[in-house]
């Protein structure tokens, strides 16, 4: 049949006519895998692949926790092979990258975007280290910057505890487990989808198919193994810690019974835990609440724990979305639970779309101070130095019905309730009430909580009143000096400029 005589065919498509040829392979499939795979033989093999040059954006993700190998391997082998001005894009940065220390000051990285910083690295940029100023964003904020293209990403390096020949990776292996795991790979899979250039580094390669995989092939452009991409007993440390503090337990009781009493514990309801040692605990309180009860959650959200896993084979918890495993027992819980489900970080908390943080009842959060605006600061020390991390703070504080803040009105000689906190992380608009252990205190936009609580015996008081409360038992603070050095931005979670965070003054 002569197709191009067929009415309006060559309007179709290409406006060409198939020629008829096909290509076809006999080889197995075995056989096609060895010359088809997306492995190269190293790391600078996958770096001059890339196409990656000076002055570019180079980034990683933290689900490897203080125990990650990857980014350091990485950096050095970019600094080797003579890289400089480059801007290194991590979801976060933890202890163990202090020797980043040395390439900003060799000139190899110039710009650094990321949640949070820890460790002589958060030290030294807090005493001026760097000439730009660090870029803090919340996770839900650098996902939205990510797809905007805000932060363009030039080439991702994505540690893999698995992964096989054609790209497909998790953070975790079906094979076996004797090798490392990470749980969800969350954060990454959103550098995954919208990186110029994927690079995943494994120390496993496993048989095709990957599955189920947390990125996927068609996003990955070279695959290099690796003999060792973190440790196990660091991945699993870190933020998250179960309390037997009997302060943090009074202040994880009485949380849980301000979310009872404010009516955001019913059948179906929605949750998110901090990583705090007080808001972790909240979970054992609602657990009991909830058999009791003989009620559900319909989904927990967030970083999960071995407890929230538990409630989850208990039955107590329907589904899990899981954005950050952050022990062994929710890496391991991913695998075997159907209904444990990794997410990436736009789903989760990206301000650009109705994200599962806005579908949440309630949230526990803890804070390293807060002040009488209620305004909270998780990313700088009562010394001014840079120790912490935003994460999904802001997101989850602005997106849940009710966000609970969990902190001790003092920590040794330091005052949490104060008048102003040294860096606003997430503003005080957001927050709804704030547990400690002298007293609970409902922001006045929200009368209708405050009443609520009266009327089941919570002892509620005012926020000025724990302030006083606690400069009355620790003193007030000593001011900090600042030079007028700007070392880091931290950016609200619609990515505008919340506040700085200068140099401090020796």
């Amino acid at each position: 049949m002569d197709l191009k005589k067929i009415p309006h065919i060559e309007e179709i498509g290409n406006r060409g006519v198939c020629s008829g040829k096909v290509t076809k392979t006999s080889a197995t499939f075995d056989e096609r895998t060895k010359g088809e795979n997306k492995i190269v033989k190293d790391l600078k093999t996958a770096i001059l692949a890339s196409g990656l040059k000076d002055g570019m954006t180079v980034s990683f993700h933290h689900h490897f926790r203080n125990g990650d190998h990857v980014l350091n391997f990485v950096m050095d082998t970019l600094a080797e092979m003579g890289f400089k001005n480059l801007t290194v894009a991590a979801s976060s940065l933890a202890g163990v990258h202090a020797p980043l220390i040395q390439h900003i000051k060799n000139g190899v990285v110039t710009h650094i975007e990321t949640s949070g910083l820890r460790g002589e690295l958060a030290e030294e940029i807090s005493r001026g280290l760097m000439e730009f100023p660090i870029v803090f964003r919340s996770h839900g904020g650098r996902a939205a910057a990510i797809e905007s293209g805000l932060l363009h990403i030039d080439v991702a390096f994505l540690g893999a505890p698995s992964c096989d020949p054609y790209g497909n990776a998790n953070g975790y292996s079906r094979e076996d487990d004797d090798g490392i795991a990470c749980g969800s790979l969350g954060y990454a899979r959103t550098d995954a989808k919208y990186a110029d250039h994927v690079i995943v580094l494994t120390n496993h390669i496993v048989p095709y198919p990957n599955a189920p995989f947390a990125i996927p092939e068609s996003s990955v452009d070279y695959v290099v193994e690796v003999e060792d991409i973190g440790d196990p007993a660091g991945i699993m440390s870190g933020a998250t810690r179960y309390t037997k503090n009997p302060k943090e337990l009074k202040i994880a009781e009485t949380a849980a019974n301000v979310v009872e009493a404010a009516g955001y514990l019913y059948n179906g309801f929605t949750m998110q835990m901090g990583s705090g040692g007080a808001s972790l605990a909240v979970a054992r309180f609602l657990r009991q609440k909830m058999i009791d009860q003989g009620i559900h959650a319909r989904f927990a959200l967030g970083g999960i724990t071995s407890q929230i896993c538990a409630m989850h084979e208990e039955g107590l918890i329907d589904k899990i979305l899981d954005v950050q495993s952050f022990d062994l027992d929710a890496a391991l819980s991913l695998k075997k639970n159907h209904l444990h489900q990794q997410i990436d970080a736009v789903y989760y908390a990206s301000y650009l779309h109705n994200s599962a943080v806005n579908k949440l009842d309630f949230v526990i959060l803890s804070a390293l101070e807060i002040d009488t605006d209620f305004n909270v600061n998780v990313l700088t020390g009562s010394d001014g130095v840079i120790r912490g991390a935003i994460g999904g703070h802001p997101d989850t504080a602005e997106g849940a019905s009710l966000s609970v803040i969990v902190a001790p009105l003092c920590r040794g000689r330091i005052p949490c309730v104060v008048d102003h906190v040294q860096t606003v992380i997430t503003p005080g608009a957001a927050v709804d009430v704030l547990v400690t252990d002298q007293g609970v205190a409902v922001n006045p936009n929200r009368p209708e909580i405050a009443e609520k609580l009266k009327a089941a015996g919570i002892r509620v008081t005012t926020i000025e009143k724990l302030r006083d409360r606690a400069y009355a038992e620790v003193g007030m603070p000593d001011p900090i000096h600042y030079t007028d050095k700007i070392v880091g931005v931290a950016m609200y979670r619609d990515n505008t400029v919340i506040d700085v965070i200068r140099q401090i003054e020796e």
